[in-house]
């Protein structure tokens, strides 16, 4: 029988959300975070946030059936960051970045901390079933026979279709301009067509004169057969080999 869409859309909260095939697809958009969440949210990472933090912003994607779930939201992106400092870029980059910006030395010095300052997080979204805790990425939770099953790859053929979409949404998760001399941030693209969805959840950061790093997780959720994959990918090039192929 054809699947039941329901999309509904309340504004005060910023909650956005469409059912499609059993999967329910949930995103919420809300202002940067004020400064009483952002000191909570200091004091329970350990260390210091993004200049801008969309704390109270997620995507999740569930399944009703089996209680199997996958959502993409700030604070475990940002728990992920390296606490150690044993992660940052490596010395010969900070001391090149540092040469390239001599006239802006005090706000490089502002910039960099002992963690990774560049805010490089692995996260690949926090997969959670109602029959066991969260997986640990890149693998997605156990699930019981009920649930979605999982396959790979994505089938990109498929996605080239011009399938019409029901949904699409980006939300921000953190940003950081890192003092004027690059940009970090973590974002989340979704888009729902009748019988299937893709999610991008997409970490890049660029730090002028020195590299450009990307780290990239793709969900692929196939509505007819249940199948979900999900795929994680990082990518890394110094700034002038970027500049180059451009």
């Amino acid at each position: 029988p054809p699947a039941q869409t329901v999309h509904s859309l309340n504004p005060e909260a910023g909650v956005d959300s469409i059912t499609q095939h059993g999967f329910t697809i949930k995103t919420r958009k809300l202002p940067i975070l004020k400064a009483g969440p952002i000191e909570k949210m200091t004091e329970q990472l350990g260390i210091t946030p993004p200049e801008m933090i969309f704390g109270d912003n997620y995507v999740e994607i569930s399944h009703q059936a089996s209680g199997w779930s996958i959502n993409f939201n700030t604070y475990d992106a940002l728990d992920l960051v390296d606490k150690t400092g044993n992660e940052m870029l490596k010395v010969a980059h900070s001391k090149e970045w540092q040469t390239s910006r001599q006239h802006h030395n005090e706000e490089i010095t502002q910039v960099v901390k002992p963690f990774d300052w560049s805010y490089t997080t692995p996260y690949h979204g926090t997969a959670t079933s109602s029959s066991s805790p969260p997986a640990s990425p890149p693998q997605l939770s156990p699930i019981p026979p009920t649930s979605p099953s999982f396959a790979s790859p994505i089938p990109t053929h498929l996605l080239r279709r011009p399938d019409p979409i029901l949904f699409f949404s980006e939300v921000m998760l953190y940003e950081d301009e890192l003092a004027d001399n690059g940009i970090s941030l973590y974002s989340v693209k979704i888009r729902v067509m009748p019988q299937r969805l893709l999610l991008l959840a997409q970490f890049f950061l660029r730090l002028d004169g020195v590299l450009v790093r990307v780290r990239d997780t793709r969900v692929y959720v196939e509505f007819g057969t249940g199948e979900v994959v999900r795929e994680w990918t990082a990518k890394e090039a110094g700034y002038a080999e970027v500049r180059e192929r451009v």
